[in-house]
């Protein structure tokens, strides 16, 4: 880690001015190595780049629009911790936990999340989550309103209950992922990849589907009034307790001998000729 930053970091939370001695400043950084991180230290606006520290504790801190990009930070702890507009783009935080952190606009574009844990309803507002790999990630009940995570590799991560209304997730991979009770209301799912993936009980309504491969994937009770199913790929798919489907819209989607829907409604093959 880059000395200057630890000392910065641990004066911060200590209170010691910038003019202290030397011995002061040496025992500063001795304070943040042996205590492996700053909990509940007010490092707003920091800069803090490339930080290295593995299983770092920054419980319950103020990082706030601090610059953290390309730190490597894996197993980190972020319990609590205000990481609104926080700079972390290309961060590794593999396996961190952001339970109850306030994370409304942070930047995690290219970002690794692998196994991270956002439990407590997280606010993730407006994040960029572009291009990020959100493998395995437990984000149940975050609030995602308006993020952005176009490009994402989210397959097994879990957004059972998030609030997605409006989300950018075109192109993601997002095959196994759980959306059970998620509200995707006019999300953008467009060119997505998500075979055998859950979408139970979820709110679709006027989502982007295009173009998406929902092979396999689970649609109990889901709402899909006004999606946009164009080149949608419902092969293996059983719709039938889905509500919303009209057959307009149905007739520019896809599926297979496999796929079931509700009442009287008809779905062409894959790879056959649209009417």
């Amino acid at each position: 880690m880059n000395s200057r930053l630890s000392v910065l970091a641990v004066l911060a939370v200590l209170g010691i001015p910038l003019s202290a001695p030397v011995p002061a400043l040496a025992d500063a950084m001795q304070k943040m190595m042996d205590d492996g991180g700053c909990r509940s230290c007010r490092l707003h606006l920091m800069s803090m780049r490339a930080i290295n520290l593995p299983d770092a504790n920054f419980e319950d801190a103020n990082l706030r629009e601090a610059d953290m990009k390309e730190a490597v930070l894996p197993g980190a702890r972020f319990v609590g911790a205000d990481l609104r507009r926080t700079e972390l783009e290309k961060a590794d935080l593999k396996g961190a936990d952001f339970s109850r952190a306030q994370m409304r606009g942070v930047d995690l574009e290219k970002s690794d999340l692998q196994g991270a844990r956002f439990a407590g309803q997280v606010d993730l507002r407006s994040a960029d989550l572009g291009g990020a790999n959100l493998t395995g990630v437990d984000m149940a009940e975050a609030d995602l309103r308006w993020a952005f995570l176009r490009r994402a590799d989210a397959h097994d991560a879990v957004f059972r209950g998030a609030k997605m209304n409006e989300i950018d997730m075109e192109r993601s991979n997002l095959t196994g992922a759980n959306f059970a009770g998620a509200d995707l209301e006019d999300a953008d799912l467009g060119r997505a990849k998500a075979p055998g993936s859950d979408f139970s009980g979820a709110d679709l309504t006027s989502a982007d589907l295009s173009s998406v491969d929902f092979t396999g994937a689970r649609f109990g009770n889901a709402t899909l009034d006004h999606a946009l199913l164009r080149r949608t790929n419902f092969s293996g798919v059983d719709l039938s307790g889905t509500r919303g489907l009209v057959q307009k819209r149905l007739d520019l989607a896809c599926g297979d001998a496999n796929t079931k829907l509700p009442g009287s409604l008809k779905i062409r093959v894959c790879g056959a000729s649209a009417n």
